[in-house]
């Protein structure tokens, strides 16, 4: 059944179905950014609080590794049976990555077995995710009409840090109620018990969505379509793939450590309490989640270029210097006003970085053009983020990651400043 995109209520409906689904997925992969704090001793042997999060963080950046792969399968899967499909499907590995975290045993009780079946358990949600990406930025832009499609799209970040936000507001009640000895000795679980709950109901919610006009007219029309959605297909659109690449390295680089690497780095620099830097986080998000519809809605009236090109510019000239002010901050109101500067930012990027991927590539091989070379890019640049600052941190040489974040934000920003607008290629609706 195709759902028609020239009503704004059935438009609604769907976006909401697949933005629900997005919202439990991400909360799932947040879970254990949040919490790596506290379960950190449970899965590796006993160290300094810096090499035990070295460990965490470089688990973390092995699940983005498998991220590739999840664009790639799941861009072909959602090509070619439908985003419906391979969104269900990508939900059903979160959940079983979840459960895994929360029922393996720690490593003084199973030893090296421990860190395994956590890097496995990452893996296949590396390997959602990685799908979930493609198949959902995908959807949400075929399933917004033209006129507001950067509004509509933006909801995709909406529900991202919206995970994020979940997960960091369920870390403060459990903080709230358990003392730090309690969770770190099972009280970290909880988080990912929910999170496999709530993945079923996800599951349950998308076998219920409405497939997009775009794709149920292009599979009309080209019952060969498999043949387009291959790397060999996508490589019939170079342009449009190293546009992705470029775009995404800057923008994912300061969304990963302005957001989940804030946290360790308010705790472990700043020298916030652990209970103080969520605060700080949950605060942060608050306002950033609110902003995504703003600038979405924003690039549908001056368009996608100039909203990304902000972007560059200010965290180009600005990451340095709030980086330098952000360790001289002791207090918690000068350290949110701090994060949302850069997050308000940053939005220039996560508001509509979907639908400018959508935008690049015809619908026979969408969701694997805005999935595959997206997640090849956050892994080598967003998943490495956070391991990276706390390696520069660990030798005695932090500020190298200062620079870093902006070398980074610099090449993407020679890529906002030569790209078309994307608004104006003409791909949504082939």
């Amino acid at each position: 059944m195709s759902a028609s995109t020239g009503s704004t209520q059935s438009r609604l409906r769907s976006i909401i179905g697949g933005s629900i689904g997005n919202l439990v997925e991400w909360y799932d992969w947040y879970a254990y950014s949040a919490f790596s704090l506290y379960f950190a001793k449970s899965f590796f042997p006993p160290a300094s609080q810096t090499a035990q999060l070295l460990n965490t963080a470089a688990v973390f950046a092995v699940g983005f590794f498998m991220r590739p792969i999840g664009g790639w399968v799941m861009g072909r899967y959602a090509d070619k049976h439908g985003r419906r499909a391979a969104l269900t499907f990508s939900v059903m590995l979160m959940c079983a990555g979840s459960l895994l975290i929360a029922v393996t045993p720690n490593y003084a009780t199973i030893g090296l077995a421990a860190p395994a079946l956590l890097m496995f358990a990452r893996l296949m949600q590396g390997l959602s995710v990685g799908g979930e990406y493609g198949a959902s930025a995908t959807y949400l832009s075929e399933m917004a009409g033209q006129r507001h499609r950067g509004f509509w799209s933006s909801f995709q970040y909406v529900t991202l840090i919206g995970g994020q936000l979940i997960a960091l507001a369920v870390l403060l009640i459990i903080q709230r109620f358990l003392d730090k000895p309690a969770i770190e000795l099972w009280g970290w679980r909880i988080p990912f018990v929910i999170g496999a709950l709530c993945a079923v109901v996800a599951i349950w919610l998308r076998r219920s969505m409405e497939e997009t006009s775009d794709f149920e007219k292009d599979r009309a029309a080209r019952p060969a379509q498999s043949a387009a959605a291959t790397i060999r297909g996508l490589m019939q659109h170079p342009r449009a793939v190293l546009t992705v690449v470029g775009l995404t390295a800057g923008g994912t680089v300061a969304f990963y450590t302005f957001t989940t690497y804030a946290q360790k780095f308010l705790v472990n620099t700043v020298g916030f309490t652990p209970q103080e830097a969520t605060f700080i986080n949950a605060i942060t998000l608050l306002v950033y989640l609110c902003l995504q519809p703003v600038v979405g809605a924003l690039s549908d009236v001056i368009g996608r270029r100039p909203v990304l090109t902000a972007f560059g510019v200010i965290g180009s000239l600005g990451t340095l210097p709030l980086f330098r002010a952000l360790e001289n901050t002791h207090t918690v109101s000068g350290a949110i006003w701090l994060l949302l500067a850069a997050l308000t930012a940053v939005s220039g990027y996560t508001a509509i970085n979907a639908v400018v991927k959508a935008e690049l590539f015809p619908t026979s091989i969408r969701a694997l053009g805005v999935g595959f070379p997206y997640a090849v890019t956050v892994a080598l640049f967003g998943g490495t983020a956070e391991y990276i600052a706390l390696y520069f941190k660990n030798i005695g040489h932090e500020s190298w990651f200062y620079w870093y974040v902006t070398a980074c934000i610099v090449a993407s920003l020679a890529v906002y400043a030569t790209m078309k607008e994307t608004s104006q290629i003409g791909h949504m609706g082939e």
